[in-house]
């Protein structure tokens, strides 16, 4: 029978300092995971299976490389958090993913499904791939070579979710030791370590190609000469794992989505399928002025598949973006986007309204603690694209001023969505998470 890996998410050490995760009702999300970790392991090992708990003192990077070191075939590893949210009435339990594994998307929700039937008042959020993360992926999901998923068992910010941690800690975890426990039987009944991975097909760019890639625990895997030949280098990126089989080093298909590579997979020919010839050019993509890609009814349908009200309150915004943006020569698409992150897909949170039209979280002159509020929607959106102006070009604007703060951006200062991380936000994540929702769309609109 394999074994289970559990790591409590947050609690090591980032840049030198204890990791508290979420920070809500007097506790720590650190705090809550390690208590809640500590009744998993010696529930499942009265059941006779054996548990390594990995060291709280790790990084994510340490804890991965700590997994990777010990792991062997059969076994299975978690990560379980709590995260919090700016609306505190977000709540519930999601299992992510790694994207395009179906087998891995089957493993979340037996997880999911064995902690609900512990704690019912607890709601699901269901599986989820790591793309949908605010990031696009998820370390532990991709990087950890034996299967792997990452539980989000409730929001610390969202007080009914904080007292089912705080009160019944203990159902919680026996629901996710009952999910381990079918998991990992499942994985271990594969049986003993195969010699050989399963062959699989490549096509690319709608072309059979003439090398074939392997299968690995459900995720497809392709020859790094493949990736060579479409100009990609990723021998010296940390976060990719290759794998040597065969004399031959391969690389997983879905670690080239974030180099703007389409990676998907075609069950009747058996055929992992890649797309490096798209509609958007690659070396605009994270260029703040520029055109956008997507029509508007590619934008209404990207934010109604994530957010099914979006548009009951702002049905011109899709439209609004795009006319406003076209005027100062800003991205569209990037500002869309952006607006997406900043607004929750349009669900606003605590600090930020609706009835504001403030759409990208604007600062009024003083630094308001409401922040900034706009007459309409119309010019809630232009104040955004004059802000994104004033950070990506020296142009002067097209249309009179309404964004408050313009005046006091170093123009031109951040041209790349990368370079708004830690000017536009704190959040040294800020531009990464932009662009993982720019993909997402971009690959709803069927342009990547």
């Amino acid at each position: 029978m394999g074994r289970i890996f559990i790591s409590a998410g947050h609690g090591g050490l980032e840049s030198g300092k204890r990791d508290p995760g979420a920070i809500a009702g007097g506790t720590t999300e650190a705090q809550q995971m390690i208590l809640l970790r500590d009744q998993i392991v010696p529930d499942l090992r009265s059941r006779g299976y054996e548990v390594l708990s990995v060291p709280d003192d790790l990084s994510l990077r340490q804890s991965i490389d700590w997994i990777n070191a010990r792991d062997r075939q059969g076994d299975v590893a978690i990560e379980i958090h709590a995260d919090s949210f700016s609306n505190p009435s977000a709540r519930g339990a999601s299992a992510f993913y790694i994207a395009g594994n179906s087998t891995r998307k089957k493993h979340a929700e037996m997880i999911l499904l064995a902690l609900l039937r512990r704690l019912p008042q607890l709601p699901s959020r269901g599986a989820k791939a790591d793309t949908d993360t605010g990031v696009g992926s998820l370390g532990f999901c991709r990087q950890v070579a034996v299967p792997s998923l990452l539980l989000e068992v409730g929001f610390l910010s969202n007080p009914d979710d904080r007292s089912l941690l705080l009160n019944r800690r203990k159902d919680i975890a026996q629901g996710i030791a009952d999910g381990l426990e079918a998991w990992v039987r499942e994985v271990s009944g594969l049986g003993p370590v195969e010699t050989t991975y399963p062959i699989i097909n490549i096509r690319l760019n709608n072309q059979s190609y003439d090398e074939q890639g392997i299968l690995v625990n459900g995720n497809s895997y392709i020859p790094i000469d493949l990736v060579d030949r479409l100009g990609i280098d990723l021998t010296q990126d940390e976060n990719v794992r290759l794998l040597q089989y065969r004399g031959i080093v391969y690389v997983k298909a879905v670690d080239l989505r974030n180099k703007n590579v389409s990676i998907g997979w075609d069950n009747p020919a058996r055929a992992v399928v890649l797309r490096s010839i798209t509609n958007v050019c690659p070396g605009v993509f994270d260029r703040i002025m520029g055109h956008g890609n997507t029509s508007e009814v590619q934008l209404q349908v990207f934010l109604k598949n994530n957010h099914e009200n979006a548009l009951n309150a702002f049905p011109n915004l899709p439209k609004l973006y795009r006319q406003e943006a076209a005027l100062e020569g800003v991205n569209y698409d990037i500002a869309f986007c952006q607006m997406c992150l900043d607004t929750s897909f349009l669900r606003f949170g605590s600090s930020i309204k609706s009835s504001q039209n403030n759409f990208a979280n604007l600062g009024t002159i003083g630094g308001g603690a409401e922040g900034a509020s706009f007459p309409s929607s119309q010019i809630g959106v232009r104040a955004h694209i004059q802000h994104l102006k004033a950070y990506a070009s020296l142009e002067p604007l097209v249309q009179e001023v309404v964004d408050p703060r313009f005046r006091f951006v170093t123009r031109g200062i951040a041209p790349l969505v990368g370079q708004l991380s830690g000017r536009w936000s704190s959040d040294p994540q800020y531009g990464e998470k932009i662009l993982a929702i720019l993909r997402r769309l971009y690959e709803s609109a069927s342009l990547l």
